[in-house]
């Protein structure tokens, strides 16, 4: 299955929606669309994956490099509206007690802290 990527501004984030499966075809894919708003200067950056209902290694490898990134240069990375299987791989890796993980959008974006304008830059 292919991997649809949108990005919207958020409040006081960007959000990055994922819509298909995050796996070893899909997730460079991911990589490449998260590193373009690292470069393009976003620093609070929640991915948005309750269209996405299974991620492998590959996927999780990804979301965790760009967390490093984000992190490296000032910023945050989070996760919402994460489906059950998601959920799963995010608990039995541990990666969910170092990214945080919201139940949706709407409580992530409530939980970004202050910024200038709206891509936390």
């Amino acid at each position: 299955m292919d991997l649809l990527l949108s990005v919207r501004p958020g409040r006081g984030c960007t959000v990055l929606e994922a819509r298909g499966e995050l796996d070893m075809a899909t997730s460079p894919q991911l990589r490449e669309g998260l590193q373009r708003l690292v470069d393009a200067g976003d620093r609070q950056v929640v991915v948005d994956l309750a269209g996405v209902g299974f991620m492998d290694s590959s996927g999780l490898g990804a979301l965790v490099v760009m967390f490093k990134a984000l992190r490296d240069v000032g910023g945050r990375l989070s996760f919402a509206a994460v489906q059950p299987a998601v959920r799963r791989v995010l608990t039995v890796t541990s990666v969910d007690r170092v990214i945080h993980v919201y139940d949706s959008v709407q409580a992530a974006e409530a939980d970004v802290p202050s910024t200038d304008d709206a891509t936390g830059r």
